[in-house]
């Protein structure tokens, strides 16, 4: 059987968002598209817990600070 290999591009958020700031659950929408495809975009909507959300503040803290050429947000 032959493996698929789709690859998929994020192009943004959208309203992420939650009902307080205390919520261990967020909610939101991916605009997503198929790398490589003349296919328009896609809307996924997605929810998140905190301790992701958390998560990814982290790695892409540490990401973004060993890229060349990025300059904090003041």
């Amino acid at each position: 059987m032959a493996v698929m290999n789709e690859g998929w591009e994020l192009l943004t958020v959208r309203g992420l968002s939650a009902t307080d700031e205390r919520a261990e659950e967020f909610t939101g929408t991916f605009v997503i598209h198929r790398v490589g495809s003349a296919e328009p975009v896609e809307s996924v909507s997605i929810r998140v817990k905190r301790t992701i959300l958390a998560e990814l503040h982290d790695n892409l803290g540490r990401l973004l600070a060993r890229s060349t050429g990025f300059q904090r947000r003041k």
